[in-house]
């Protein structure tokens, strides 16, 4: 491009910034972010880079000018706040869709449009910036949905805002410390944040030790490592070898899983906590929270009990056989449940969600997945957790409870159960709520952003089709902490990915903000669609061991999770107790008299 020291100059004015010890000339040209829509930065010379508009829809040096059917499909596409109005309100409109073909049709598109979001093959990683076979290839790395800041931009963030960015603990402190529980207004209980938190757990696997942007989940989607480890050493120390169970012990009549002497797998435990407390379980850290230990027992008892029904059915298959149809029946239980009760539930639409992988066949549409770095960080949601944990009628604050061995059995996972999900949970967006105890994750995301020199958050807002903020008081919808957001980053532009996501306003009645929505749900249903057992060659009654096996994946639910392995049916749901649905805030289990 000629004259491009002149444009340059022209960019640094428009942005109001100034640099006493750069001229444009040594200003790497991609650090502003010019190609748009998609279109990818590529530099030849010191002043000199061209961005390539394939397949975008548009053209031009920035790739800004639309194509006709692009222009025709952005004067009819509606935006995202129009469609999340649309489907959480008018409930009898909705009712009749849910009754009709019409619900495929829809839910087929929600499909394709969000999934097409997320790029199969993957594109770059934490080592690259560029496609390369290596960032394709080495799954040891999270990808990333958008390459680095270079290494030579100006600022932090790329050519706006401040030389340093402020302190990631005063963030934390100034902006995310929960000064008053804020609950959340779609009514989320503590049963959804476990399950967020045990779900997420078998495919955010950060490993630091192999350095940025590493992973030790080999699989990068649902494969239940959590429940059967990440290695086949450990799925052995796990297993029972006998009609493809797990390894268990029985405590006051029920099933739980095995202590670490008996299964002798690496746990995360303090030092004072005995070998014959510690519980054996696929994820290493699950002893940290009663919540995460009742969501592997609860599996446990699944899997063992679909063993017991498939070993019926047929009685001449080998135990790794059983045990493997087993984990694809759980794969597909899991997914069935995420989908239908958990995204559900998140997106507060009226319109019911469906699995169904058949709703993609025909379509174009890769088997496959990689976890992005952006979405491990997306996915921290730690205002969920309250200020104490309520169970039964004890209340445990953080010290009584993290890494209490005795609440599970003590107490039984129906009373868990019902204590959770009857407590809520925390609103997510809008800021100030994380708890005090929890502030030094945030602090651990925010940093480790900087170093990964993850995009800004405007940027993740036009990669997924949103406009980006014009002011912090459009970002905030308010005037005083939008102020002080300004003085500390200077530019909107500068604002960071995960301060961003927790501190945008949130939509009304909603846990979170617009771009927690738009930027999330494309990662997970692509995720979720993209593992293997969603493709033709899997979806059919074989592969989970005939119609019994593939019946129990389609009618998998969350209720039937609980209820189909406890000897008493407790309230179970991701919401609190709504009256006027006839649930009600009273125990239906009977507690043990001695608690």
């Amino acid at each position: 491009m000629n004259g491009i020291g002149g444009y340059l100059t022209l960019l640094f004015l428009a942005a109001n910034i100034s640099f006493s010890f750069q001229t444009p000339n040594t200003v790497n040209p991609c650090c502003f972010f010019p190609c748009q829509h998609q279109g990818v930065c590529v530099r030849f010379e010191l002043e000199r880079y061209e961005c390539d508009c394939t397949r975008t829809g548009y053209y031009g040096t920035n790739c800004t000018i639309p194509e006709l059917w692009t222009r025709v499909l952005e004067y009819l596409r509606p935006s995202p706040g129009f469609y999340h109005y649309i489907l959480t309100r008018y409930k009898w409109f909705w009712d009749l869709i849910n009754a009709t073909f019409i619900r495929d049709t829809i839910m087929r598109l929600v499909l394709k449009v969000r999934s097409n979001l997320i790029p199969s093959p993957p594109t770059y990683n934490s080592a690259y910036g560029y496609i390369s076979w290596e960032a394709y290839s080495n799954v040891s790395y999270y990808t990333r949905i958008l390459p680095p800041i270079a290494d030579d931009c100006p600022t932090p963030m790329g050519t706006k805002g401040k030389i340093e960015l402020p302190d990631a603990n005063f963030i934390v402190e100034t902006f995310l410390k929960r000064e008053r529980f804020i609950p959340d207004p779609q009514g989320s209980n503590l049963m959804f944040a476990f399950f967020a938190q045990h779900f997420t757990h078998q495919f955010f696997k950060t490993y630091g030790r192999m350095g940025r942007g590493f992973t030790k989940g080999l699989g990068h989607g649902v494969d239940l490592s959590h429940i059967y480890g990440d290695t086949l050493e450990r799925q052995h120390m796990l297993r029972l070898f006998k009609d493809g169970k797990m390894k268990y012990q029985i405590i006051n009549g029920d099933m739980y899983p095995p202590t670490v002497v008996e299964a002798p797998v690496h746990m995360i435990y303090p030092d004072n906590v005995p070998k014959e407390k510690q519980y054996a379980v696929g994820q290493e850290v699950f002893g940290l929270l009663p919540g995460l230990m009742m969501y592997a027992t609860l599996w446990l008892r699944e899997h063992n009990r679909v063993c017991d029904i498939l070993k019926k059915e047929h009685p001449t298959w080998s135990d790794e056989q059983l045990f493997q149809t087993t984990r694809l029946v759980l794969i597909g239980e899991t997914i069935k449940i995420v989908i239908e009760d958990y995204v559900q539930h998140l997106s507060g639409y009226y319109l019911k969600l469906k699995f169904d992988p058949e709703l993609l066949f025909g379509v174009q549409f890769q088997y496959r997945n990689r976890i992005a770095v952006e979405f491990n960080q997306l996915y921290h949601w730690h205002p969920l957790m309250p200020d104490s944990f309520q169970i039964v009628k004890e209340n445990y604050n953080y010290s009584n409870f993290v890494y209490n061995t005795s609440i599970l059995a003590d107490y039984g996972v129906e009373a868990l159960v019902e204590s959770f999900s009857k407590q809520k949970a925390g609103k997510i967006g809008g800021g100030a709520n994380i708890h005090p105890h929890l502030l030094k994750v945030a602090v651990g995301v925010i940093e480790e952003s900087r170093k990964l020199r993850v995009q800004p958050f405007n940027e993740y807002r036009k990669r997924f089709n949103l406009k980006a903020y014009k002011s912090f008081q459009d970002f905030t919808g308010e005037e005083t902490i939008s102020k002080h957001l300004e003085s500390i980053y200077g530019d909107i532009d500068a604002l960071e990915f995960y301060p961003g996501l927790l501190l945008e306003k949130t939509l009304p009645k909603s846990i979170f903000g617009e771009s927690m929505i738009e930027i999330g749900a494309p990662f997970s249903l692509k995720g979720l669609m993209g593992n293997p057992i969603c493709s033709p060659e899997y979806w059919k009654p074989s592969t989970f061991g005939g119609e019994t096996g593939f019946n129990i994946v389609k009618t998998a639910s969350l209720k039937k999770l609980v209820c189909l392995n406890v000897k008493q049916c407790p309230f179970v749901s991701f919401h609190v107790p709504d009256p006027e649905n006839g649930e009600t805030q009273f125990s239906t289990i009977k507690i043990p008299d001695e608690l």
